[in-house]
């Protein structure tokens, strides 16, 4: 038994696997629309010339890349629930600041912010997989994770395309918040569910 590959149905019915794979699917839905929309979001909402725009958006992804060396040293003091935790209030944080009406700063404060809160989410997730399901189990489950991961990547920054040319573009920090919602719902059902596993 051991040995053998898990099939999908067996791997989906893991306590646990649901949960964790839609809290993946979140996470890149949150980092993928953010990275594609942020600049047309500015350009067409906040009134940002493009250059400046594009400049912004590319301040995420600086979020991201500070925001990963720093979960590195973070890691240190924190486990990976308190690390994912901390990530998606900091990227709460960061699309307020994009909702809200502060001007051209907020707008660039927002965007680092959820860069910075994206940073710990995926490599904490995958590194407390083990733990989670066990060893014998992670291999599979990492599987189905990385497919979400593209699910959640390839689906909805498209998805937000849809309510951007037929609602508003203005709706981006508000569909970010509600996948981030979605995501948490299910990080802290995920959390509960393998407690009790464990138990």
């Amino acid at each position: 038994e051991k040995g053998e590959p898990l099939s999908l149905k067996k791997i989906i019915s893991i306590p646990g696997a649901k949960e964790v794979m839609v809290t993946f699917f979140c996470y890149c839905a949150v980092e993928q629309t953010t990275g594609l929309w942020a600049s047309s979001y500015l350009v067409l909402y906040r009134g940002l010339d493009e250059n400046t725009a594009a400049s912004f958006a590319s301040l995420f992804f600086v979020g991201i890349t500070i925001g990963r060396a720093l979960s590195g040293f973070l890691t240190l003091k924190l486990n990976d629930t308190q690390m994912i935790r901390l990530g998606q209030a900091i990227v709460a944080v960061g699309a307020l600041f994009l909702l809200l009406p502060f001007g051209e700063g907020g707008s660039l404060a927002g965007l680092v912010l959820v860069g910075l809160g994206c940073a710990p989410i995926y490599p904490s997730i995958i590194h407390s997989t083990p733990e989670r399901f066990g060893a014998d189990k992670s291999q599979a489950i990492i599987g189905v994770q990385m497919a979400s991961a593209y699910v959640g990547t390839c689906l909805m920054p498209p998805v937000f395309g849809l309510i951007a040319n037929h609602i508003s573009v203005s709706l981006l920090p508000l569909y970010l918040l509600l996948i981030l919602a979605l995501m948490v719902f299910m990080h802290e059902r995920l959390l509960k569910v393998t407690l009790k596993m464990r138990d």
